[in-house]
């Protein structure tokens, strides 16, 4: 995670040598798509980058049914839509089960004595396992939806978090002079470490005061497994409930009058008492299994990044919020860079 994060910093700093002062923070933070693959697979740049162009073209089609009405069966009418959807999975899962295959196939021919310590690794040692001690559970394409659910969103929403998270910070200079000082005493020169985390809390009200205005998923899809009341309400088993975050998280009657604000205070510990009310990772039994990790990701590139350099907001930059399944600036975040230490 710190080795990419140093890449992709280099890069900044080596484009500002250049003369280049204006940049879009998105694309750089996109270029972080090799954390992702490291924990995931292991694998290089490249290959991660391919696949998650892949599943990003995959996320614009499936985003575009979400507006229109659909019948039952029109998924398998043979469109060109439906047709260059059926082409990009296909795609994404030969990719990834070229990975898979090869790690498995190491193993068997005895190439390699495990199957790794990321994340493709523990999915196949724990099919390996339930194959030899119990009931088989596990298969090849549950372990490749697992990879694809999990490369996808872990990047895409760590992405878009630091994007966001960069603008406001760019937007709201005295909030970036107090997180750049509590990095640089915590941290006192040295790169950011797990143990650094926990005593950076402004940093963490920063970005829970992003994910509140900018959340990961604006809608959670849910189903009712059995009857029950809700207020007035009477919700029957198999009814499918969307639960409105974006709404919640800006509702003036939940966060008060400056609810569409930039205000991390409310986060502070001794007056935070957000409750069911703050659910960028969903809640309950079926949150978000990467949420500590994109959290722990987050601040550590942040981290970073505030102690090299100090960001304004560029006068090209349009505020332009567009929801395409998570909500993404429709034309960039465009920031100025200045190295602290030239």
């Amino acid at each position: 995670m710190v080795e990419c994060t140093k890449k992709m910093l280099q890069s900044l700093e080596n484009a500002v040598e250049l003369g280049q002062t204006e940049f879009e923070i998105g694309e750089y933070m996109t270029r972080l798509t090799d954390i992702i693959s490291r924990t995931e697979f292991d694998c290089s740049y490249e290959k991660g980058k391919q696949i998650f162009h892949l599943l990003t073209a995959l996320q614009r089609l499936c985003a575009q049914a979400s507006r229109h009405l659909c019948f039952p069966g029109s998924r398998f009418f043979p469109s060109k839509y439906n047709r260059e959807i059926k082409s990009l999975k296909m795609e994404v899962e030969r990719l990834l089960m070229e990975i898979i295959q090869c790690r498995k196939d190491c193993v068997e021919i005895g190439r390699s004595s495990s199957y790794g310590n990321d994340l493709l690794g523990m999915l196949l040692n724990e099919m390996q396992n339930k194959r030899e001690n119990g009931p088989f559970s596990l298969n090849l394409q549950l372990i490749m939806d697992e990879c694809k659910t999990f490369f996808f969103a872990g990047h895409e929403t760590t992405a878009l978090l630091l994007t966001w998270t960069t603008m406001l910070l760019s937007s709201n200079p005295s909030w970036q002079d107090k997180v750049r000082a509590e990095v640089n005493h915590v941290c006192n020169g040295e790169t950011p470490s797990v143990d650094h985390l926990p005593k950076l809390a402004l940093l963490n009200m920063v970005i829970n005061e992003s994910l509140r205005l900018y959340p990961p998923a604006t809608v959670l899809p849910r189903m009712a497994f059995e009857d029950f009341k809700l207020g007035d309400l009477h919700i029957p088993k198999g009814l499918s409930i969307w639960i409105p975050v974006l709404a919640i998280h800006h509702s003036e009657e939940l966060w008060g009058k400056d609810a569409n604000e930039f205000n991390p205070d409310r986060f502070a510990s001794k007056s935070f008492s957000a409750g069911r009310h703050f659910i960028p990772f969903a809640a309950g039994p079926r949150n978000c299994i990467g949420q500590t990790f994109a959290m722990m990701e987050a601040k550590i590139i942040l981290a970073m990044l505030i102690s090299r350099f100090c960001f304004t907001i560029s006068d090209s930059y349009r505020h332009a919020p567009v929801i395409v399944l998570t909500i993404k600036p429709k034309y960039g975040v465009q920031v100025r860079l200045k190295p602290l230490n030239p």
